[in-house]
């Protein structure tokens, strides 16, 4: 299984997603390939924001060797599954998408299955205690999305 995490600048939500589901899937044994980018490429080759990587660091999860990196066409290609982060993610998505393409387009917290909010809000401009919001949000998004994905 191949998923690639998106947001907007690949400094937040997307790298937070990644090192969680890389966490995750390991702990379960899976054989997963787990990558992250942005819709723009503002923050290429930036580690991600600090208050990002430390609240993930009180919870156990690293993020200091990911590097911030534009979504490709190539990606569509190479992931089986794009998940976007939010609506505005979602349908940069849908309209990057070549036709035929391989990889399925879907909202991180569609895969919850009981959330009202489909969104994971940007932290960026926020508190700092609204990482740690984030990550409550990314760690259901991700347990819902190895249920739904594993096999049986």
């Amino acid at each position: 299984m191949r998923v690639l995490f998106v947001c907007t600048g690949n400094i937040c939500r997307s790298p937070t997603a990644e090192a969680v589901a890389r966490a995750r899937v390991a702990a379960q044994g899976l054989d997963w390939d787990v990558d992250s980018a942005g819709t723009g490429d503002w923050h290429a080759g930036e580690a991600p924001d600090a208050r990002a990587a430390a609240a993930a660091r009180h919870r156990g999860y690293d993020l200091t060797a990911l590097r911030a990196r534009a979504v490709t066409i190539e990606d569509f290609q190479c992931f089986d599954h794009l998940i976007a982060l939010d609506a505005g993610h979602e349908a940069f998505l849908r309209r990057m998408a070549p036709p035929g393409s391989a990889g399925a387009v879907s909202r991180l917290l569609d895969w919850t299955g009981e959330t009202p909010h489909r969104d994971v809000p940007d932290p960026y401009y926020g508190a700092d205690g609204e990482f740690e919001t984030v990550l409550d949000m990314v760690e259901a998004g991700v347990d819902g999305l190895i249920a739904g994905l594993r096999p049986a």
